[in-house]
Parts: C-alpha cells; sequence; structure tokens
C-alpha cells in the first residue's frame, strides 16, 4: 500500500510540472506524464484547449436538452438500473454520469451539489464534455481511446479539474460502435482504481444487455456461455437470431467466447458455429429452459431470453442480411447530404424501424419529415407494402377516428355504403406514418395507445378485432416531452412511439445547401437548367424560416418564369416580393454588434445541442476562435 501511495504522488507531482512547463512555455515536456496521459495532452492543445480556461459553456435551452434526452432514450432506459445501483453503493462519495458518444451529459446522480462547492457548474445535463472541447478527461478521453479510462488528480488537462479523479467505460451498441460512456468521478485521488473500473465494467456489461435485448424485440435473443452457471452474468454472451436462423448481432463477449470476430459473425447462419438450423433451435428455445449444444468448439450452455413464435413463411429461406451490414440506400444517403452524424442517426433509425422500434422524426415545420419518413420505407424490407400517411393536424377532429380506425355500414348517420377501412388497416404488413401526431386529440390517444399495444384493431361499429403488423413512424414539429408535461399528450403513449428520435436539421443549419439546391432543382424538373451565381449566393445566405418546402417553392417559382429555351435561372425570375423575402436580414439587427455576435453565438450552440465543434462548423470559424469570441464577449 505504501508503495501504491508513493507511486501515485510520483504522477501526481509529474503532472504538476508538467501543468508549470505548459503555463510557462506553452509545451508539453516528454517523458513526464503517462503515455495516454500524454497522448491526451497534446491532443487537447492541438484543439486549441486552454490549460487555464475557466468557461463554462453549457447547453442553455430547455427545448434542446428535451430532444438530447429524446433522442437517447434507449440508452437511458437501459442505463437507469445500473446508475442506480451505483449511485446506491457510490453516489456518496462521488457522482455517477452517463454521457452519450459525443460526450454530452444525460444523466448525473450522486453527490452532484459538491460541484458548486468546488466553482464546476458545467458538469451538468447537456452539457458536452468532449476531450475537444474540454481537454483531457475521463469521459471524453474514453469515447476517444474507445477503452476504459482512468484519470488521477492532477492529470485533467484543464487546471480547475485538477483536485477530481475520474473513472470512465464506453458503452457499445450490439454491432459495436460505441454508444454512450459511463463515469464515476470522484474528488480526491482515484485510490483503488482497479475496483471502480471493474464496477463500473460490470455495470456498462448490464447496459450493454439491456440495449442488445430492446434492439430486437421480434427476434430471437439467445444468452449463452461455455460454463453454465455463468449464464445470467455479466459474462455471457448474446447473439440476436432471425427467425431463420441468421446472425443480427453479437455481443462483444460473444465473439470472446466464439473466437469469432464480430464482422465475422454477422450475416451468417447459426447452424456453422451452434451445429443446429434456425428451425431446431427456435423448436429448444421455445421449451424455455436451459440447454446445451455440443459446437466446433466445444459445449455451449445457452438460454432463450426471447424466443417469438415463427411465422408461416419460416421455411423459405434465408432473410437478407441485416441493415446494419448493407450500405446505406442511396434515398437516405442523398438525405444525409454528406453529414457523418446525421447518417448514423439515419442508418440507426433504418435498423430499428426494421427490428420493430418506432421511429420519431422530430423538427421544424418544412424539414422534410414525410419525405424522410417514405425514405425510411423504402429503405427496408416492407419496401413494396403499402406506405400509409396520415396527417393528424389536417384531418377534423371529428373525422380523425373513422380515418384511422374505419367504420362498418351503418356505424353512424352519415356513414358510408358499404363502410371504409381505416388507414391502420391499410398499412397492413407495410408503414404507418403518423405525421403532427403531437396534434392527436388525447381521447383519440388513448386508442391508438391500446392498437399499439395490442397490435389489433376494431372498426367503428365492429365487434370483432382484426390483427395488424405495421412498422410505425411519427412525426412532430412540436416538444411532446413539455406537452407532456402540460398534459396535452399521453405520457404512456410517448414512450410507446419514442423509440429511435431523429432530428431534422433545419435549412439553415445544413452544410450541404448549395449540393441540395442542384438536388432540388433536378427533382423539379431543372436538371438542366443553371442557378445564376447572384441567386446562388442569396439562396445559400438566406436563413429559410419555411426550410425545404419554401426553398421547392422559390425554385419552382424560377423555373415555372424563364422564357422558353432559357437554361438559367436568376433574380430576373423571381417576383419581387420573393426577391425582397430573400434579401430581409435573418433577425432584425437591433443592439450593438456584441450583442448580435453572442446571440448568434448562443443560436448555433442550441441549434446543435451544445456541440461546439458543429456549432463552430456552422458559423464558419474554428473551435478556438469560438471559445475566443465567448471569452471575450462574456467577459
Amino acid at each position: 500500500m505504501t508503495l501504491i501511495k508513493t507511486i501515485k504522488g510520483e504522477q501526481q507531482h509529474e503532472a504538476r510540472l508538467a501543468r508549470e512547463r505548459l503555463h510557462l512555455e506553452g509545451e508539453i515536456p516528454d517523458g513526464v506524464l503517462r503515455a495516454e496521459i500524454d497522448a491526451s495532452w497534446r491532443r487537447s492543445l492541438s484543439h486549441g484547449v486552454h490549460v487555464g480556461s475557466q468557461h463554462q459553456l453549457t447547453l442553455e435551452s430547455s427545448a434542446s436538452l428535451e430532444v438530447l434526452l429524446a433522442s437517447n432514450r434507449l440508452l437511458l432506459d437501459a442505463a437507469t438500473p445500473a446508475i442506480d445501483y451505483l449511485t446506491q453503493h457510490q453516489g456518496q462519495d462521488g457522482m455517477i454520469i452517463l454521457a452519450n458518444a459525443d460526450a454530452t451529459i444525460l444523466a448525473i446522480e450522486g453527490r452532484a451539489d459538491r460541484l458548486k462547492d468546488s466553482g464546476v457548474q458545467d458538469i451538468t445535463l447537456g452539457a458536452c464534455w468532449s476531450e475537444a472541447t474540454r481537454g483531457t478527461n475521463a469521459l471524453g478521453t474514453a469515447l476517444v481511446e474507445a477503452r476504459p479510462t482512468l484519470i488521477d488528480c492532477g492529470e485533467h488537462y484543464l487546471d480547475r479539474l485538477s483536485h477530481f479523479s475520474c473513472t470512465s467505460v464506453p458503452i457499445q451498441c450490439p454491432q459495436g460502435e460505441i454508444l454512450g460512456v459511463l463515469d464515476l468521478t470522484r474528488e480526491g485521488p482515484l485510490g483503488r482504481a482497479q475496483d471502480s473500473t471493474a464496477l463500473l465494467a460490470m455495470a456498462v456489461s448490464q447496459i450493454e444487455a439491456r440495449v442488445f435485448y430492446a434492439s430486437y424485440p421480434q427476434q430471437i435473443v439467445l444468452a449463452f456461455h461455455s460454463r453454465r452457471q455463468y449464464l445470467e452474468s455479466p459474462w455471457q454472451g448474446l447473439l440476436a437470431l432471425s427467425l431463420g436462423g441468421q446472425v443480427l448481432a453479437a455481443s462483444g463477449q460473444a465473439c470472446q467466447l466464439l473466437n469469432t470476430p464480430r464482422a465475422a459473425l454477422v450475416g451468417r447462419r447459426c447452424e456453422e458455429f451452434l451445429g443446429v438450423d434456425g428451425l431446431q433451435l427456435l423448436a429448444r428455445l421455445q421449451q424455455g429452459a436451459v440447454g446445451s449444444l455440443q459446437t466446433a468448439k466445444g459445449e455451449l450452455f445457452y438460454k432463450a431470453l426471447r424466443a417469438p413464435q415463427p411465422s408461416l413463411n419460416l421455411h423459405r429461406g434465408p432473410r437478407s442480411a441485416p441493415p446494419k451490414t448493407a450500405p446505406m440506400p442511396p434515398d437516405l444517403e442523398a438525405l444525409a447530404g454528406g453529414n457523418s452524424r446525421y447518417a448514423r442517426t439515419l442508418r440507426m433509425a433504418r435498423q430499428g424501424l426494421a427490428n420493430g422500434l418506432p421511429v420519431l422524426l422530430l423538427g421544424e415545420t418544412g424539414t422534410g419529415k414525410e419525405v424522410l419518413a417514405r425514405a425510411l420505407h423504402r429503405s427496408g424490407s416492407r419496401a413494396e407494402k403499402p406506405f400509409v400517411a396520415v396527417n393528424c393536424a389536417a384531418i377534423p377532429e371529428g373525422l380523425i377516428e373513422s380515418e384511422l380506425f374505419g367504420y362498418r355500414e351503418g356505424a353512424f348517420t352519415g356513414s358510408r355504403r358499404g363502410g371504409m377501412i381505416g388507414r391502420l388497416q391499410q398499412a397492413h404488413g407495410g408503414t404507418l406514418f403518423l405525421d403532427e401526431i403531437g396534434d392527436m386529440p388525447l381521447a383519440l390517444q388513448a386508442r391508438l395507445l391500446r392498437v399499439l399495444q395490442d397490435r389489433k384493431v376494431a372498426p367503428l361499429g365492429a365487434g370483432e378485432e382484426q390483427d395488424i403488423d405495421v412498422a410505425l413512424i411519427c412525426a412532430t414539429h412540436r416538444d411532446l416531452k413539455q406537452q407532456v408535461q402540460d398534459k396535452a399528450f399521453r405520457e404512456d403513449l410517448f414512450y410507446r412511439v419514442n423509440g429511435i428520435s431523429v432530428l431534422l436539421p433545419a435549412l439553415r443549419e445544413r452544410e450541404d445547401l448549395a449540393t441540395l439546391l442542384d438536388r432540388l432543382l433536378s427533382k423539379l424538373g431543372g436538371a438542366e437548367v443553371a442557378i445564376a451565381e447572384d441567386l446562388r449566393r442569396l439562396l445559400v445566405d438566406y436563413h429559410w424560416p419555411g426550410n425545404i418546402r419554401q426553398l421547392e417553392m422559390v425554385l419552382r417559382t424560377a423555373l415555372a418564369l424563364r422564357e422558353e429555351g432559357e437554361t438559367h435561372i436568376g433574380l430576373e425570375h423571381l417576383p419581387d416580393s420573393m426577391l425582397d423575402d430573400l434579401n430581409a436580414s435573418e433577425r432584425p439587427q437591433t443592439g450593438s454588434i456584441r450583442e448580435n455576435e453572442l446571440e448568434l453565438i448562443r443560436s448555433a450552440l442550441d441549434n446543435h445541442q451544445g456541440n461546439v465543434s458543429a456549432a463552430a462548423d456552422a458559423l464558419g470559424i474554428s473551435r478556438a476562435t469560438l471559445y475566443r469570441k465567448l471569452k471575450q464577449l462574456r467577459c
């Protein structure tokens, strides 16, 4: 123990020396810090983070925070039991922090009250703790290193964090990508660091298992291990299989037990390594008991965590490879517009929809929510089945129930002869798109909830219920979480439709606007038409309150006002009223330049959920410049 204390004391002393050299000379001395800390400090320096920075950047918009939490609901729900356990056992001395894959904080439990006493207020919900914005810290550095990370006292890059110690473990999704990170932060030295790491690793294992199980609600989920007593432990392997026996996903522990990398497992038939085909395995799993298989890897004990009833067409052959292994369909790739983060979100939405999860599209009016919904429908196995769209805000309240559920002849006065098939039944086998679901009447929400739970629908005036099979996509421009608090939207329905959330960027936030102009022009029949430079510049600089819908109208107008034979559109092809709108500034230029600049920065940070890198890109400046301007403006 004395030797450990001596080593820790030397490490903290060396970190202080390195910090002093960095302050005085602006350089990190070689061979002083631990290798992983040294590498992280150098990355922090290259990102333009100042070691003495006192700026505390947080996500100030409650609406943005609600969207952030909604879009990470799967991770939050899976992590809640583990966080509660850790809080009971570690929360008296420290803080348990959950962050997403961008190092943005989603949950904090434990002694968070100590933060204010320590002068650190930016460890808060919605704050981004990436290495690029805060320097070396366990949350951000664990995501960069993609492995468990320990930061002892003095090893944080920022001076103001030097009295904290942290341990973080990344959380992986079923495909092996990092979904988030779990952190334990304390004041003072780490102590027995291996204990903290082991405890967090166990908690992360439980979180990953819950995410795995929730990601495949209609497929086989199999737990296995070479030793029976290890079933239902953090060391069991997990496989998700189609009802035909094809591997859809494998946990990290499953890959280790089978001694096969994930890429070589996903897409294969289970008989190749389990020794039984899908039908045989499913028959065994239906019995519900723990069983064993003799495989090429030896005996494996297994237990079904989920074993759905097989469908009638199970014998027709293997299903196609899971969406994760397939390239992004052209429609979705075009909608992503080269934005890697948005493309990742769309891939998750596509995979979630393919595996029975509802998708919730959030965004301003006119951002193309129905276009995205149709693209998601076309990207999956239901592409040849019906896509039925219902605008909950456009149908009169008195008619929306009959529109959704249909009715039998004579169900009410004025009903159509022969009755009517409702939209839910029309969508059977395909995709149901409920646009503006935030405008659905409360009374109807209760009935919709029951349909989504039971997957059965009874038309008005009919006693018998009919089974329905629909993939569900909902969309709204409203803040559903706030509506739940205001009792305008049912909380139980919110959690039923909020599976994978996708926040559609407003047109003014899109980095691919110049490319989008040409794509929309082609879509409107102007593939051979060029946009004059003065008009293009005006279109790119405009703030587009009506988003894509407004842009399409401008382009359609310009195309319609061309003279015969003209192969370009310019300012002369727009009416004066439209030109006046396009020349109007994005926001009133009242107040000082200082106030306007600060408002622009706040707006960019709000639009990008506190992500400094994305905000800086949107403003056309570097991260270092953004930090410098914030410091100048707020001093």
